[in-house]
């Protein structure tokens, strides 16, 4: 599908999820996914800030990604961190050893497969909430129009959230974001069940749940709790649903 029937496709279910059931996890989630598929990158996951400031792994495109977005929050180091702290955009920083500047976080990173990260905020008006981080396995510079349509995702995520936000209640807002913390953990645990039941690895398993969610027009997080609450058993995960007539 060409660059820009993506992009648009995207804000048309944006705008379906503020007029419908909004859930972050799922907005999130469709975010890191539409990332790989606009831009030259290999993979994408997304933090999002608390309502006190402390910056929170939401999504991700693949398990590997899960792995480096969460170590950065574990050793306080990583592109994301930077890049939400400053609120700057960090493009094309090349990953090799040694790197004095994140120690720790680029010998995991080069260990996954990646040459290079991208890091790009989720900024409105100088109010940055997180941050969507890029990775690249094969040599190379993202162009800048590919700059332009990660962070043009990236802004649009960022105004779907801020506007729910606006009509929530801080009662209600710290709600839902420790339930989609929450959600987060279910997800996981959903995947190493799955992992479990089916004989494959965690990517496989996450791509399972998210298809399923997908072709069933389910959220996520309730696939998931079906999985862990024993509701829905891995197995069906992989049926396709019926065809309607």
């Amino acid at each position: 599908m060409p660059r820009e029937s993506v992009l648009i496709s995207t804000m048309v279910e944006l705008a379906d999820n503020l007029v419908d059931h909004f859930d972050v996890i799922d907005v999130l989630t469709m975010l890191s996914d539409r990332a790989v598929e606009v831009v030259e990158v290999d993979a994408a996951g997304v933090m999002l800030a608390s309502p006190d400031g402390e910056l929170q792994f939401v999504a991700a495109s693949s398990e590997s990604m899960t792995v480096l977005e969460l170590f950065q929050l574990q050793a306080d180091e990583g592109p994301c961190i930077d890049c939400y702290r400053s609120g700057q955009a960090i493009a094309n920083e090349a990953l090799s050893e040694p790197d004095d500047h994140w120690p720790r976080f680029t010998p995991l990173a080069i260990s996954k497969g990646f040459t290079s990260v991208h890091c790009l905020p989720m900024r409105l008006r100088g109010r940055t909430i997180g941050a969507l981080n890029l990775f690249r396995r094969l040599p190379g510079r993202l162009s800048s129009e590919d700059v332009v349509a990660a962070q043009g995702l990236a802004d649009v995520a960022t105004i779907a959230i801020l506007q729910h936000r606006t009509v929530l209640d801080a009662q209600t807002l710290n709600g839902q974001l420790s339930s989609a913390l929450n959600s987060r953990i279910i997800i996981e645990q959903a995947k190493g069940r799955i992992s479990q039941a089916t004989r494959c690895d965690m990517d496989q398993a996450f791509d399972k749940l998210r298809s399923y969610a997908r072709n069933h027009n389910l959220r996520l997080t309730d696939v998931a709790t079906s999985v862990v609450d024993g509701a829905l058993v891995a197995d069906v995960l992989t049926q396709r649903p019926p065809v309607r007539r």
